[in-house]
């Protein structure tokens, strides 16, 4: 089988402390701290590995993380850091995101000829994240139009906007994202289906939207969860490439990636899911079409 690709073209390191609670002003006594390579795309690798599925990472990667990212290129700049802190009182993750690196136009041309070599023997490709300094809004539009198979886009802001122009075969905004995008809240589903591409909209605890031509469904998880949310999107959009790549119908699809991210919240750390509530939660999540 062929293998799923994921593009972050910005990479971090992640750092996860944990306090018994957060109390702005105060000084906190971390009880746990966790350090891997993160963004995106390097969490929606890291479900689809736990999954079984094929997958093959790349993006850009710092000295720092160059060593731990193997099949990224690397850059000269240092990769950002990421640092979240999780309340051990309420559950709560509070997170603080640095804004990256600056990518020279060299750095750039030798991404994109290791994207043109995975894209060609890809089975689905996943753009996640920001964009680093030095690359233009429209980079992500940039590599859609030169990937020849479906593509997944995960982003924000302007580089969504441009990305959604150049036609992905679906988008993942979640709903603040939505939200910026519009320059309003979104009214759901008719927004998703106004947007003229796949969409498959993250709406936290209440599930998720997706808006397809042959249909719009919504997806609600069991029950509301306390946990770690910072993998819950990424976990999500693993489940659309798995799912994409087998082309499973649209509607179980969607209770597959509602399912998974709520496992994923029970996860300590982004890019993980817990396996038993996963199994669990497969047959409890409702579908519901518009």
């Amino acid at each position: 089988m062929k293998n799923i690709v994921t593009v972050t073209l910005n990479a971090a390191l992640d750092v996860t402390y944990h306090v018994d609670s957060v109390q702005p002003g105060h000084t906190h006594r971390v009880t746990q701290v966790r350090t891997r390579p993160g963004g995106k795309g390097v969490n929606v690798a890291a479900v689809l590995t736990q999954l079984g599925e094929p997958v093959i990472a790349t993006g850009f990667a710092g000295p720092e993380l160059g060593a731990q990212l193997p099949g990224f290129v690397p850059i000269a700049a240092e990769s950002r850091r990421t640092v979240t802190v999780v309340s051990a009182q309420d559950g709560t993750a509070t997170l603080f995101n640095e804004p990256g690196p600056e990518v020279s136009a060299a750095e750039w041309t030798q991404l994109l000829a290791r994207f043109d070599r995975l894209a060609a023997e890809a089975s689905v490709l996943v753009l996640s994240g920001s964009l680093p300094r030095g690359l233009p809004p429209r980079a992500y539009a940039e590599l859609i139009g030169r990937c020849p198979v479906p593509v997944i886009l995960d982003t924000d802001g302007e580089p969504l906007r441009h990305g959604i122009a150049a036609r992905p075969a679906l988008v993942k905004p979640n709903a603040d994202e939505l939200a910026r995008l519009l320059g309003r809240q979104p009214d759901l589903p008719a927004d998703c289906v106004a947007l003229g591409v796949p969409v498959a909209a993250t709406l936290g605890a209440h599930g998720a939207v997706l808006s397809t031509a042959d249909g719009v469904w919504t997806a609600r998880p069991p029950r509301e969860l306390a946990g770690n949310p910072t993998g819950a999107g990424d976990a999500f959009t693993a489940a659309l490439a798995r799912g994409m790549a087998h082309g499973t119908p649209w509607p179980r699809m969607l209770a597959d990636a509602v399912a998974l991210s709520a496992a994923a919240v029970l996860s300590p750390v982004a890019g993980a899911y817990d396996p038993a509530a996963y199994r669990d939660f497969t047959d409890q999540v409702t579908v519901e079409e518009s």
